[in-house]
């Protein structure tokens, strides 16, 4: 999946809902070793929720709602992905920031340039708190306090050596053909597991229960077709 144009893939309702519909599709065609790379033309991976979208609302109760609806929006997308049945990657090879930076750490596994792009929680620089499941994929993908709160505290913009050192990603690389060459290798390293693809699903899910809680997702145990 690739988010196309050289824009900043805000995220409104018409980037949500396509995203969502390609989910749906690899989902509904999925097979035992299928897998989602996930990646992004130009200088962002994504820049977040649409705040113009938002702000065309009108007035502050207007644009303040909307902001809310986007939130609730966003949310069902996040799910998708925790719980799609087969292994994710991202390739972050431009900015992620706020919704956009979740929408990564939403994969299972991420790879970065190096030389382009940064990891940005914005929400405190822009006076705002934190919806739910977005505090509980950080509590749940971060094991350290101190990157947490260097992202969520400090408002740090976050480059890819210092996000590997952070473990918020997984892998760096110099350029954006080498961050998609290491997606594949990983990829192709998992697809030949062949792995059943709804055991994979509720085994993640039982990983992060607080996130699938917030989310309204339920785990399922899911045993073996033939022993």
């Amino acid at each position: 999946m690739t988010l196309t144009g050289e824009d900043e893939h805000r995220l409104n309702p018409a980037l949500i809902g396509s995203i969502r519909s390609v989910l749906a599709q690899v989902k509904s065609q999925a097979t035992r070793g299928s897998l989602l790379v996930t990646s992004a033309h130009g200088k962002f991976f994504s820049n977040g929720i649409d705040l113009r979208y938002v702000l065309a609302a009108g007035p502050y109760q207007a644009a303040k709602d909307r902001l809310m609806k986007m939130v609730d929006m966003f949310k069902p997308l996040v799910a998708n992905l925790i719980s799609l049945p087969m292994p994710t990657i991202a390739v972050v090879t431009g900015h992620a920031a706020g919704a956009g930076l979740v929408l990564a750490m939403s994969h299972d596994y991420i790879t970065m340039t190096s030389n382009k792009g940064v990891l940005y929680m914005c929400e405190l620089d822009l006076g705002s708190s934190l919806p739910d499941y977005f505090t509980a994929i950080f509590r749940s993908k971060l094991g350290s306090p101190s990157a947490r709160c260097a992202l969520l505290l400090r408002a740090a913009k976050v480059r890819g050596k210092e996000a590997l050192e952070m473990g918020i990603i997984d892998s760096v690389h110099g350029n954006e053909e080498e961050a998609m060459k290491a997606a594949k290798r990983l990829g192709d390293e998992l697809g030949k597991k062949k792995w059943e693809g709804k055991a994979y699903a509720e085994i993640r899910k039982g990983l992060y229960p607080e996130l699938c809680g917030s989310l309204g997702l339920k785990y399922t145990h899911i045993l073996p077709s033939r022993i």
